[in-house]
């Protein structure tokens, strides 16, 4: 007793209690949503044991029957035992299908609003993750919710309502017979106590290794071609050799005390089952109980072990569960971005799309949250029918200013703003909500699997096949897909599979002309292109009607004379560079 108190003490200390209880109201939240379906599994299950202990009850008739030759009523009861077992196997396949169905859709569910969730969590937190462990933690811990949220309550009704019935069955025909079939209870309980005490832990352990392995594997099949060329296949495979084994050591570790305390507990219940069998035989030698109630008093002993240790195992399900749902709380209650201004947003955009917004951002600091100071009183402008080069030293904060331009960053100082065209006086606050009016080309290649047209028809779905040419065209990229046999219907593979660097940067460009966003932004996007199709694609987008904002960010210089207005990022500020800077740049490169 003394050392349970100080267990307890010590997570109370550890705040673990206070931790599973705020979890277990996270799960609760969903669980208010699914209630009937909650009700309906619960009924099915209540009425799946109501129906074996009717047969229970029936079987001890018929063996009376028998042992006492009351062949009078053999055919009835023996007719209604056989109703019962079927009403029993029709009302378990239908509690199988109703809780596979059930599942199926709260599984999804809660995967769908988990995943929303995710999508709008603040970026610069969510890039403290891997993507193999959020992968992980969206589809096994969701799963376990989903599974949780089902199948534990519902059970903890049912298998007490199993227990009572048994129970109460049991003390009506012989209230001693009851002691011998919850012998083991006590038994039970202080052997579980050293496997919960591991449990948590191992959880955590187990969940943040899986997350691990899975993040390894993802890389590693991403990055095939990089493994071969470095010539890795070695390093890679003894690295996934090293991993396995220290996931098998935690696995056999926590298994050993699995093995041991199942050991004790079948022990115990061959203890229990054989003194239920003599107890038995014992009255039924004294006359005190007849061979059916014997018979039923051993069927209703092994429902009280069942139900007892299927309670118990409910408690390693509900930490498993507080687990999981820690996990996905980590992710889902960091800071949210703000969309109210949506309406706002659309409605600025609709207003201003004949003369084009521009952006004008003024004094802004930034700082990651690594302590890397990034900007200082930087500003920049950008107005309809300009293309605006943004150039420095990798590593300068080009991509980070795009980043801030997104509102994927929010800075610390400053203010940064859409207008209208060149109006200064009517603008708009930039905010998440402000990406609806952006096109955005990052560094790499972000293509996806699938068609061409499909890959375009991402950003606009109701896009024409003519709309996808033209923009094609103003990319560079239709000189070589109309050669391709299917033309726009040609399938691009993983990470743009099939196709050169550059012509997936042209068909990512492509792609984000096709949505007719206000403001274009390309960050190195034309890296891979030669220098005369660089600056064709940017004359092209210059020479459209349509009155886009350009801004780029580039490590080459060949280009900068056709730009508008060329910032140079020093100092932590972005200096606008007059004809001679940019000629002598040109010169220098």
């Amino acid at each position: 007793m003394k050392d349970k108190l100080l267990l307890i003490q010590k997570h109370l200390k550890q705040g673990t209690l206070r931790k599973m209880w705020a979890q277990s109201k996270w799960i609760l939240q969903y669980g208010r949503r699914y209630w009937k379906s909650m009700v309906l599994y619960t009924l099915l299950g209540i009425a799946g044991s109501g129906v074996s202990l009717i047969s229970s009850l029936i079987s001890k008739d018929l063996v009376d029957i028998i042992t006492g030759h009351q062949t009078g009523k053999l055919l009835a009861t023996f007719a209604a035992m056989i109703g019962f077992s079927l009403a029993n196997i029709l009302v378990s396949q239908a509690s199988g299908y109703a809780s596979t169905f059930i599942n199926l859709k709260v599984d999804s569910e809660i995967k769908n609003d988990i995943f929303a969730k995710m999508l709008v969590t603040d970026w610069e937190s969510l890039t403290a993750y891997h993507t193999g462990d959020l992968v992980t933690r969206w589809s096994s811990d969701a799963s376990n919710i989903s599974n949780g949220i089902l199948n534990w309550l519902p059970n903890l009704i049912i298998y007490t309502f199993r227990f009572v019935s048994a129970l109460a069955v049991v003390l009506y025909y012989d209230p001693t017979f009851a002691l011998f079939a919850l012998l083991g209870i006590p038994f039970s309980a202080l052997l579980s106590r050293p496997l919960l005490r591991r449990m948590r832990n191992n959880n955590q352990k187990s969940a943040a290794m899986n997350a691990k392995m899975y993040g390894f594997n993802q890389e590693a099949f991403s990055n095939i071609q990089t493994i071969k060329a470095f010539d890795l296949i070695r390093f890679y495979t003894d690295r996934l050799k090293s991993l396995q084994t220290e996931y098998i050591r935690m696995r056999l570790d926590f298994q050993k005390m699995s093995i041991l305390t199942s050991v004790l507990m079948s022990i115990i219940g061959f203890i229990v089952s054989y003194s239920c069998y003599g107890w038995g035989i014992y009255r039924v030698w004294s006359n005190a109980i007849s061979y059916g109630t014997m018979t039923m008093f051993l069927s209703l002993s092994g429902t009280l072990t069942s139900s007892v240790n299927s309670l118990a195992s409910l408690i390693p399900t509900a930490i498993s569960l507080t687990i999981s749902a820690g996990r996905l709380m980590d992710i889902v209650e960091m800071p949210q971005e703000d969309y109210s201004q949506d309406s706002a947003v659309e409605k600025f955009g609709k207003q201003h799309r004949q003369e084009g917004i521009g952006l004008i951002m003024k004094d802004l600091d930034y700082t990651y949250r690594t302590g890397t100071k990034v900007f200082s009183g930087a500003s920049l402008e950008a107005y309809p029918h300009e293309i605006v080069a943004l150039v420095g030293p990798s590593g300068e904060g080009k991509t980070t200013m795009l980043r801030l331009i997104l509102s994927l960053l929010k800075p610390q100082k400053g203010s940064f703003h859409i207008c209208a065209g060149r109006n200064e006086k009517e603008q708009l606050a930039m905010s998440p909500s402000t990406r609806k009016l952006f096109s955005y080309v990052p560094q790499g290649n972000t293509m996806f699997s699938g068609t061409i047209a499909e890959n375009l028809r991402n950003v606009k779905p109701d896009a024409t096949d003519e709309e996808i040419v033209e923009a094609l065209k103003l990319a560079c990229a239709w000189e070589f897909v109309e050669k391709l046999p299917d033309g726009i219907e040609s399938e691009v593979k993983e990470r743009g599979g099939g196709f050169s660097e550059g012509q997936a940067q042209r068909l990512s460009i492509a792609r984000a002309l096709l949505r007719k966003s206000p403001i274009l932004l390309l960050d190195e996007a034309t890296s891979a292109l030669d220098v005369v199709t660089e600056r064709k694609v940017l004359k092209n987008i210059m020479q459209d009607t349509y009155p886009r904002t350009c801004i780029v960010t580039t490590h080459r210089p060949t280009v900068l004379n056709i730009c508008s207005r060329v910032y140079a990022i020093r100092d932590k500020r972005c200096e606008v560079l007059d004809e001679e800077a940019i000629t002598r740049m040109m010169e220098d490169f």
